[in-house]
């Protein structure tokens, strides 16, 4: 059988190859000994994706669901500062007009009624707090302010109570003013009429953040404060007997029916509790996920330590044989 032999430019050409493929090799193995992660993930699964595809997914569900609870804590927090603040308010008129009721100076009542003014301004800005440039209580229509300003609400009021002289009369323009169907969602509350929906904290587990700015809480403790600003209000010229009533029955109704505000506060701390242990929960998957992958990825450091060594003496073999190869000439030889 006639013997084979390699051309020297063949020769030349398998010795470069052979030198691009080692030199590859030997890249492969530093980069996973230095990760500590396969380069070659075909080959370290033998081509078996469905575990390592199914960590992964996992990781990328987890991820969404842990932006959408970072959405959900920050909106159940600033609803808390927000009613929080709508609370002190409220309880803060309703404070002022039970003093000034209780003072039986005109003076005082005047006073009261100048600041519930103002405290209303604070009340409707709270309202309509934003986070993150959406409105907390505007339902879906989240890039619409709850409710107009509290000048425009007293503006309609001031027409509705005109020509009342009695204290049932007023409170029951007021009533009807801001009973559902009437002046308060005609006029003032500007949001939707549906709900935001439910944040989704993981699979099959949302919390729902049903905060409008039409609630009856909202509702209630506005129309006193309304009372409070209008009670001294030059247009309507309330005579003083009516006025030293409408303080009252306002302090009285901002301090002593509060009941509605509370269980939403109640309500919407638990979701608040609950959005923070979806977080902690969804930070705990998360690490037992990663530690799956990097074991399915993992290669051992003592075996490609081995290989890399390996590798190098087989380059610096052909290095010593290409350097002897190259020395080779018909001179030598004869």
């Amino acid at each position: 059988m006639p013997a084979i032999t390699i051309g020297d430019l063949a020769q030349s050409f398998m010795l470069r190859q052979q030198n691009t493929d080692l030199k590859s090799r030997m890249n492969q193995l530093s980069q996973e000994l230095a990760s500590g992660r396969t380069a070659d993930v075909a080959r370290h699964l033998s081509g078996s994706y469905s575990y390592l595809a199914d960590v992964q997914r996992n990781l990328t569900l987890l991820d969404s669901y842990d932006a959408a609870t970072g959405e959900a804590i920050l909106f159940t927090q600033t609803m808390q500062d927000v009613l929080d603040r709508f609370q002190t308010l409220s309880t803060n008129i309703g404070s002022a007009a039970l003093t000034a009721a209780g003072s039986f100076l005109d003076e005082a009542v005047v006073s009261a009624s100048t600041r519930a003014t103002e405290d209303l301004e604070s009340m409707v800005n709270a309202i309509n707090s934003t986070v993150a440039g959406r409105a907390l209580c505007s339902g879906i229509d989240s890039d619409t302010a709850p409710l107009v300003s509290h000048e425009d609400i007293l503006a309609d009021l001031r027409t509705a109570l005109a020509g009342q002289t009695t204290l049932a009369g007023v409170q029951g323009v007021l009533d009807t003013w801001f009973d559902p169907g009437g002046g308060f969602d005609t006029v003032a509350y500007q949001g939707s009429a549906t709900s935001l929906q439910p944040f989704v904290l993981g699979e099959g587990e949302t919390v729902d953040l049903d905060l409008r700015g039409d609630d009856e809480a909202f509702r209630s403790m506005l129309k006193y404060a309304s009372m409070a600003a209008l009670t001294a209000d030059q247009t309507l010229g309330f005579d003083s007997d009516l006025q030293a009533e409408m303080i009252k029955a306002a302090g009285e109704g901002l301090s002593f029916r509060q009941e509605r505000l509370v269980q939403i506060r109640a309500d919407l701390g638990y979701a608040q509790t609950r959005a923070e242990e979806s977080s902690a929960r969804i930070v705990s998957e998360r690490a037992g996920y990663r530690i799956a992958q990097s074991e399915l990825l993992a290669v051992d450091p003592y075996d490609t330590a081995t290989q890399l060594e390996d590798v190098q003496f087989q380059l610096e073999a052909l290095y010593a044989m290409t350097v002897k190869l190259a020395r080779l000439s018909l001179t030598d030889y004869l």
